[in-house]
């Protein structure tokens, strides 16, 4: 084997592959091979000597990892991108620098081909973690048949933040069997809905899972919460508003740590528009106004694909019918499907963000700017854009986790904030954050009328305090800080750093999901719940932050309640414990 090795910026992210892959299940194969991998450039291919499909061991100063080599289908040399998943998280750089974000973009990576294959999901927690998974047996649930055929029209898809609203969907024999008007995502999770279920609730015994009673898996759960020193609730971005409500209620009786997958990807827009404000609009006004998009360090077509068609770049509105009357630009680290529709790209070299801004803010403002270029970008690049944002009759910046992950993190986002607020002395402009899971809005919004924060909220005191960087989940995990975790309806094993996985293994785990997945497998209580928005109702909170209420399709599984229902159970027992209710 060759002992070749090449030097690179590695970025993840999101890809469209990993998204239609994850709700056929995290422990499947094609999970596997779609987010196992490393995108390098058809020249970093060529250097290393290996053809796609090679395996290669990635270095950074943080971890390494051996995953596949695919193949870029765009051109971006010495940048490799490997999909945000439990492989990428051994690599990368984990602390948050007082953000309670960890860094996932622009690190300095070393790629060597190897004999080595990559660990399977299983392999990795328990190699990598030093945890013995449990074999667990999934068998889809077959629905009996009842000879009844239903159309249901105007549904509102529960995948990303983007709550698209025109779905058709067919419902035959009490199943779902066909979707229309649905991105290759929202179609994936709907089509997909009774695949990789969990079915009875699961208590965990001698390292083995026992099935149990809905009854004994919430005492239980309420006995680890209410025996634990500081527990840590946490998850809520793909479950409705009025169960992170009943979830806000619990932490406080708890005197927990409450917090929600903002802090993993749009954390630090929060805290920029704290200390910034914003300028916002609704997605409906973008559509039929905006004669100028720029996305910035996102991929939407990858992460939002309808989001183009339905509120942006090629999307028919009223006083801006077609994309001949609207431009387009795309700033990012590479090239991505969304640079290849844009009028003009500008890329931006890792980590340049912030300056490449500074440099806007400038040229927006009239000012010099004496160096030839800023990030990567000439000078006369960036005047060209700042006249093309002044002349704007109405400009939408959309931003993304290119932004928010950087070493910047919030300050990047005040720049921009700043940015758009000068752009309103000339014209009118707004910015918007790409929002990823479909209530993750939601989960900031109910945790912020609820206790006045947004996310990262601490109750050990007895009232909600609010300090990323200390409360955050991602940095109690890393330190050790919790002794107990409730997970609703998400997967810290997949996505957060290795540090604060192998934390997370050594305190009792109660997970509440619908399917199986990474964070199921190191708990001692597995929960299962209906999928909202398929199986029970629930209002959900669009990236623009309008309320939306998503309808029930189907009947869930036999015994398998809402996540509203089994936190109240929860919320019940807790108290009767405490001995503060009867």
């Amino acid at each position: 084997m060759s002992c070749i090795k090449i030097e690179v910026t590695l970025i993840t992210g999101r890809s469209i592959d990993q998204g239609v892959a994850l709700d056929k299940g995290k422990l499947t194969n094609e999970y596997y091979e779609k987010v196992a991998i490393i995108e390098l450039d058809a020249e970093d291919l060529a250097k290393l000597g290996i053809l796609e499909g090679s395996n290669v061991e990635v270095t950074t100063k943080f971890g390494s990892v051996v995953v596949k080599a695919v193949k870029s289908r765009f051109k971006h040399p010495g940048i490799a991108f490997m999909p945000m998943s439990p492989w990428a998280n051994l690599v990368i750089d984990s602390s948050t620098y007082g953000s309670g974000m960890p860094t996932f973009k622009g690190i300095l990576a070393e790629v060597r081909s190897t004999d080595k294959k990559p660990l399977s999901p299983s392999e990795l927690i328990s190699h990598v973690h030093g945890v013995k998974v449990p074999n667990v047996e999934i068998s889809e649930f077959k629905v009996q048949k009842s000879g009844e055929e239903k159309v249901y029209t105007s549904v509102i898809c529960s995948f990303c933040g983007c709550l698209c609203d025109d779905l058709e969907v067919k419902v035959k024999d009490g199943r779902i069997i066909e979707v229309k008007r649905a991105c290759p995502l929202g179609r994936s999770k709907i089509l997909h809905y009774l695949e990789n279920r969990v079915l009875k609730p699961m208590i965990k015994v001698d390292g083995k899972f026992a099935e149990t009673s809905l009854e004994h898996a919430i005492r239980k759960a309420a006995e680890i919460l209410v025996n634990a020193s500081y527990p840590l609730l946490y998850g809520w971005s793909s479950t409705s508003t009025e169960a992170i409500r009943i979830g806000v209620e619990l932490a406080e009786l708890l005197g927990a740590a409450f917090d929600n997958t903002s802090v993993m990807c749009h954390g630090p827009t929060i805290l920029g528009v704290q200390e910034a404000g914003t300028v916002a609009a609704t997605l409906g006004q973008i559509r039929n106004y905006a004669d100028l998009i720029i996305y910035w360090g996102c991929n939407p077509f990858h992460a939002h694909p309808k989001h183009p068609a339905r509120y942006s770049a090629m999307a028919k509105g009223v006083y801006v019918k077609t994309r001949k009357e609207r431009k387009v630009v795309v700033v990012d680290v590479r090239e991505t499907p969304t640079a290849k529709v844009a009028d003009i790209f500008i890329k931006v070299k890792p980590g340049g963000d912030y300056e490449l801004i500074k440099a806007l803010r400038m040229a927006v403002n009239d000012l010099d700017i004496e160096a030839e270029e800023v990030s990567g970008v000439p000078t006369d690049k960036i005047y060209e854009l700042a006249d093309m944002m002044r002349s704007a009759k109405f400009g939408a910046l959309f931003f993304g986790l290119g932004v928010t992950m950087t070493r910047g993190k919030g300050r990047n986002i005040e720049e921009v904030i700043k940015l758009v607020q000068e752009l309103n002395s000339w014209t009118k402009f707004v910015l918007l954050p790409m929002r990823g899971h479909y209530n993750v809005v939601g989960a900031n919004m109910a945790t912020l009328w609820a206790t006045g924060f947004p996310y990262a909220v601490d109750f050990s005191r007895g009232y909600p305090r609010h300090n990323p960087g200390v409360t955050s989940a991602s940095d109690l995990l890393l330190n050790g800080d919790v002794d107990a975790a409730l997970i609703v309806a998400s997967d810290p094993v997949a996505h957060f750093p290795a540090q604060a996985v192998k934390n997370l293994t050594k305190i009792p785990v109660i997970t509440v999901d619908p399917k199986w997945n990474l964070t199921s497998l190191i708990s001692q209580v597995v929960i299962p719940s209906a999928i909202v928005g398929i199986e029970c109702e629930g209002s959900a909170y669009r990236m623009d932050k309008v309320v939306l209420r998503l309808k029930k399709l189907v009947e869930p599984p036999p015994g398998v309640l809402s996540d509203e229902e089994i936190l109240k159970m929860l919320l019940h027992e807790v108290k009767k414990l405490k001995g503060v209710e009867a």
